[in-house]
């Protein structure tokens, strides 16, 4: 863990004021992950400290819509070609899920911004494994802890984060008056 990225990060995209949730309930607090990726000084060196993460690969794999940039940005980095997963294939043109080279046979490692429980990372991985892919790991920006990476090695994926939510609660906690 970096504890500069990680202040860096919490700092950008910790925000406060009155947010509906997707599950339906109103948080006081909301962790607005498109603002580092918004930024293009924390968004590289975010992707820097996911790039120190990869194990030997050919190709990386960009997550719609949030692990696409930093997967963009780690292939300027490592010069490593990307491929752009959709969540659900389209419909016309050439009907693609993975946009870009093809992936078969080839070491493709999964990049995603935030993993809660990997539902969508499963379905991705599975249907670029379809399509010939090696795939055996997932690097994220950031794990939230919910379940994710075992839902991943069920499935024999490693998932490996740059941050956690336990690193940017501990930002909170040394930021907090009297710590």
């Amino acid at each position: 863990m970096n504890p500069e990225l990680t202040r860096r990060v919490y700092d950008t995209c910790h925000l406060t004021g009155e947010f509906l949730l997707r599950s339906g309930q109103i948080s006081e607090e909301y962790f607005d992950k498109y603002l580092f990726e918004a930024d293009p000084v924390l968004l590289g060196d975010v992707a820097r400290a996911m790039v120190e993460l990869l194990p030997e690969c050919d190709v990386l794999a960009g997550m719609e819509l949030g692990g696409i940039p930093i997967a963009t940005v780690m292939s300027q980095l490592t010069g490593l070609p990307t491929v752009f997963v959709r969540k659900a294939a389209k419909e016309y043109g050439t009907a693609k899920m993975a946009e870009g080279p093809s992936v078969r046979g080839r070491r493709v490692v999964v990049i995603e911004d935030v993993v809660t429980t990997g539902g969508a990372l499963l379905a991705s991985c599975a249907a670029l494994r379809s399509e010939g892919a090696l795939v055996e790991t997932v690097v994220c920006a950031i794990d939230r802890l919910q379940g994710g990476a075992e839902n991943l090695l069920a499935e024999g994926l490693a998932l490996r984060a740059a941050l956690t939510r336990t690193d940017l609660e501990a930002h909170l906690l040394r930021e907090a008056p009297g710590a």
